[in-house]
């Protein structure tokens, strides 16, 4: 019943102390109530390998340096996100979405390749 919310929630709207969960691995998030649109950060999703049992915190607002994870950068945005912390129960390959548009997070979706990502302005480093 949860993990079909997470898949309905879209990355725009989000709400003060929604807590997601997942199947295969544990999601906590509580978001701003401020209704607001992360930066693009990449125009790609990030292939990476998570332990097991360790705890990740996703960046969601796009201006970490330090992508697909969190560095603080959102503490001096305005737009009031907050990390998406996660753990999975055993370590895995997977794909971590960089444009901050996915409907499934912190997990590539491919929204990526949809036009408004692909002609957005993201830093060159990415």
């Amino acid at each position: 019943m949860v993990t079909q919310l997470l898949y309905r929630a879209g990355p725009a709207v989000l709400k003060r102390n929604s807590c997601i969960l997942a199947r295969a691995f544990r999601v906590q998030s509580c978001y701003s109530s401020s209704t607001t649109e992360p930066k693009i950060a990449a125009k790609h999703p990030f292939k990476v390998d998570l332990e097991g049992g360790k705890r990740y915190s996703w960046c969601t607002c796009g201006y970490s340096k330090k992508q697909p994870f969190c560095d603080g950068s959102h503490k001096k945005s305005s737009l009031g996100l907050s990390p998406l912390r996660f753990t999975l129960e055993e370590a895995k390959t997977v794909w971590l979405c960089g444009c901050k548009q996915t409907h499934n997070p912190p997990y590539c979706d491919g929204t990526h390749k949809q036009d408004f990502v692909q002609e957005a302005e993201v830093p060159a480093q990415q």
